[in-house]
């Protein structure tokens, strides 16, 4: 569920460079009832900007300008706004880091602007073919599944995991509102 593309002017105002390292993290939404992954999307660092690659995703924030299903300006608060957003009473987040050369980090934001909208339920296929486009990710298994994907990126050499809980309600847009302090007065 794309929404309207930003104009490329707000796109490059909202460029965020983090001097952390370059990295890719895969974020898996599971559902804690069954278990089953229902959302992949990644997070791509590299030395001209972060991004969020968030294939057929529904999570925006105001003031977060999205291109094409990638979301720029990803602060650190912006970051964990996503992270937030996703976690839930009936969701949990896995999230998987792995460090990257630079120019395989500007090579998987250059994949991610190319691939435009994503049909809804294609999110783990975006996010796989993407991923094993890159140098080092080729041992990962092209995936329509978010759980099968999380396994195989994780079996990559020095990748590191941990998993977000939150038992706020399960209605994403609260959540949005709530952390962006646009959430109306209970009553």
């Amino acid at each position: 569920m794309s929404g309207p593309d930003s104009t490329p002017d707000a796109v490059a105002r909202a460029a965020y460079r983090h001097d952390g390292p370059p990295e890719i993290v895969l974020y898996t939404m599971i559902n804690n009832r069954s278990g089953a992954g229902a959302h992949s999307a990644l997070l791509i660092n590299a030395p001209s900007q972060r991004v969020i690659f968030d294939p057929a995703g529904s999570v925006r924030f105001s003031g977060v300008p999205e291109m094409g299903d990638v979301l720029y300006g990803i602060t650190p608060k912006v970051r964990r706004y996503f992270e937030s957003a996703h976690a839930r009473s009936t969701y949990r987040v896995r999230i998987q880091s792995k460090p990257v050369p630079a120019d395989v980090a500007e090579q998987a934001i250059r994949i991610a602007q190319s691939k435009g909208p994503v049909p809804s339920a294609l999110c783990s296929n975006a996010a796989s073919d993407l991923v094993r486009s890159l140098p080092g990710f080729e041992s990962v298994n092209s995936s329509w599944l978010p759980n099968r994907l999380a396994d195989s990126f994780g079996r990559l050499p020095g990748v590191t995991e941990r998993v977000l809980r939150e038992n706020d309600s399960d209605d994403k847009d609260l959540a949005i509102a709530e952390l962006q302090g646009t959430a109306a007065p209970a009553r």
